[in-house]
């Protein structure tokens, strides 16, 4: 697997964030996989019919998330092409590809296939059956975010936020327990929790989720560590304001002075 890493913005982004190393590599990488396409392509087809399970090697070499970037491009940039199906074109503007102009130069046209479009539209195909096997969660699974508050519930993330070694269904599986992102009237700010597979410890943004896991779609151990946490879990301080807050505006409680506070401690 290429360790170069995936860094799916323009170069003035870099530039501003300081990140220009990053965007030197994965920039090198996307022509790198562009190449590796149109090779594999150019030599699995002969004349009649492209070879079966050619897209295989080149996701093993670059991985997912870089060759669903370099051909989402490719078919937004050859997008009046009626060689490419209308549910790839539709399937390619899931992806974002910000404009990359430099010098008067779109370097994004640097990784862009240049193969026949309509043997492009079938390696694409492979490449989706390729990423079906993986079998993750998807927006059909998931109660929607919005204004969901986030706190104490098995959230999925987004597949693009994992690494390629941890892009499966389970690792997907988030136990929220706080921060300011679990509610939805704070914006796009950290989630903490931890990985319901091993209990690992970590933040990611709100907006990295794609919502709650349907209860009913959990696996059994998933379910039975969601049981455990719930059983344990202890509103945060934040929830506890928050509740009582809703609470005070119906009328039914006094304002509740939190003694850490009052105290001083942090």
């Amino acid at each position: 697997m290429d360790t170069r890493p995936f860094y799916p913005h323009s170069f003035g982004e870099a530039k501003r964030n300081e990140d220009t190393e990053r965007y030197v590599l994965s920039h090198s990488a996307n022509i790198d996989c562009k190449n590796a396409i149109e090779k594999v392509i150019r030599e699995n087809y002969d004349g009649y019919r492209l070879g079966k399970d050619i897209a295989k090697p080149v996701i093993e070499e670059f991985g997912f998330d870089r060759m669903k970037y370099v051909l989402s491009y490719t078919v937004q940039h050859f997008d009046y092409d009626g060689r490419i199906s209308s549910n790839n074109k539709a399937w390619a503007k899931e992806t974002f590809v910000p404009e990359d102009t430099v010098m008067d130069r779109d370097r994004r046209n640097e990784f862009l296939v240049n193969s026949s479009t309509g043997l492009v539209d079938l390696f694409i195909n492979q490449y989706k059956q390729e990423y079906e096997k993986l079998n993750l969660w998807d927006k059909t699974q998931v109660n929607p975010p919005k204004d969901m508050n986030f706190e104490g519930k098995a959230m999925v993330l987004k597949p693009e936020i994992l690494n390629e070694q941890h892009k499966t269904r389970d690792e997907q599986l988030f136990y929220a327990f706080g921060g300011f992102g679990c509610d939805s009237e704070k914006g796009n700010k950290k989630v903490m929790g931890e990985f319901l597979t091993d209990g690992e410890k970590t933040n990611f943004y709100r907006f990295d989720f794609l919502g709650e896991a349907k209860i009913d779609l959990l696996p059994d151990w998933a379910k039975e560590k969601l049981a455990e946490k719930t059983k344990e879990r202890k509103p945060s301080v934040l929830q506890q304001l928050k509740e009582n807050k809703d609470q005070m505006k119906k009328g039914s409680l006094a304002p509740v002075i939190d003694k850490k506070q009052d105290k001083g401690e942090r």
